[in-house]
């Protein structure tokens, strides 16, 4: 074990977990109708409480697990034979248990953003701890857990490169959000205007200086390599908010805090599959492409395929983690047919799992509330409380 590389990622998680709660679930909360507010943190917390036990009980294993090519068994089903003595790599396993967790906790939070103000509570606890096992799971396996595409699996010696999750993290739950976007149908009312801002600056910022733990970390150790993946993911970030502010400007004669921000978190997504493979000008590229790409990503999907992906989950996130993927074979860090046979591969199997899955939970519960909750909002209707209660 290596004190430094211990204490370093156990600031790391606490960074990770701390990018959901609370800098997710206020960045989505911001973004929503004052009625809804709520059921945003609602769902955010309860899905961070709920893929906590069930990474404990079968994420892990699935993921990390000695299982074969395709997933890694249920051996380590509830840290079996995990002591405080096992080591995973210069760590204390159940430390990198603790850091992968929270990476599962923030992949299903994120498809929140494609499916807020008309989902079924109900719905997204069963959906989410089921897409987590079956999706994000055998996912991590595949590509960071040793499995079938990693270094000499099936795209040969030179595997997939997914330094922090823009396939494992970004591909998966922007897709996964897409699909349900589709399946839900739009909402009611499509033109009111995010009710705090403030909010959703508030959650981009603690968003960024959580990344530094999710890119940084990813390292899984307290080395010139974090130090060099937290440079990228800042610079990557910062470009990427100016792409996305001037284009708003040249497109609308006007710059948006919610676009600023927004471009933040496009520049995060898009640096983080490269973050461990690029130097600074390198992210300096990524970022201000990112900025215009995933702004045109949201035209497209909202005004001409019409799909209601409410928090532009798929635009920004699926859209940025793909790009950044491509990237790492741009500036050779990567293979050509390794990069684009993961993202396809992933990409496949996301789609059908999630198809599936929605089938699934809708024969147990609904996947949309009725009409009059949607109007009503969400808050009052379904959890019985409000946000503001302008009385008091």
């Amino acid at each position: 074990m290596n004190g430094a590389d211990t204490s370093w990622i156990i600031v790391a998680t606490a960074l990770v977990l701390f990018m959901t709660l609370p800098g997710l679930a206020l960045f989505y909360g911001g973004l929503v109708r004052a009625r809804n507010v709520l059921s945003v943190f609602m769902h955010c917390y309860a899905i961070a409480c709920l893929m906590s036990v069930l990474w404990l009980a079968f994420g892990y294993s699935i993921a990390f697990g000695d299982g074969g090519p395709y997933w890694g068994g249920l051996g380590k089903s509830f840290l079996n034979g995990v002591t405080t003595e096992s080591l995973s790599g210069t760590l204390p396993e159940v430390l990198f248990f603790a850091f992968q967790m929270t990476f599962a906790i923030i992949t299903p939070a994120l498809i929140v953003g494609a499916y807020v103000e008309r989902v079924g509570f109900t719905f997204v606890l069963l959906f989410s701890g089921l897409w987590m096992l079956l999706c994000y799971a055998p996912v991590v396996h595949w590509i960071w857990g040793g499995g079938m595409m990693a270094d000499g699996g099936i795209f040969g010696e030179v595997g997939v490169k997914d330094f922090a999750g823009g396939i494992v993290v970004h591909e998966t739950a922007g897709l996964a959000a897409l699909i349900l976007a589709i399946f839900l149908g739009p909402r009611k009312n499509q033109n009111t205007p995010p009710h705090n801002p403030g909010f959703v600056m508030i959650g981009a910022a603690m968003l960024w200086v959580g990344w530094f733990g999710f890119n940084g970390g990813s390292q899984l150790a307290a080395d010139g390599g974090a130090a060099m993946a937290i440079t990228v993911t800042h610079i990557s970030a910062a470009t990427a908010s100016l792409t996305w502010a001037l284009w708003e400007k040249i497109k609308f004669g006007k710059s948006s805090l919610v676009g600023i921000v927004t471009g933040t978190i496009a520049g995060l997504a898009s640096i983080t599959p490269a973050s461990g493979f690029v130097g600074p000008v390198e992210a300096l590229i990524i970022g201000a492409v990112a900025g215009i790409l995933c702004q045109e990503a949201v035209v497209v999907i909202r005004n001409r395929l019409k799909i209601d992906d409410t928090l532009d989950v798929f635009a920004v996130h699926g859209i940025g983690g793909i790009f950044g993927t491509i990237m790492i074979a741009v500036f050779g860090a990567g293979a050509w047919a390794a990069q684009l046979g993961g993202l396809a591969v992933v990409g496949a199997y996301t789609i059908v799992v999630t198809i599936v899955l929605i089938f699934v939970v809708k024969a147990i519960t609904p996947l949309r509330v009725d009409d009059e909750t949607e109007i009503n909002g969400l808050d009052l209707t379904v959890h019985g409380e409000r946000a503001y209660d302008m009385t008091s």
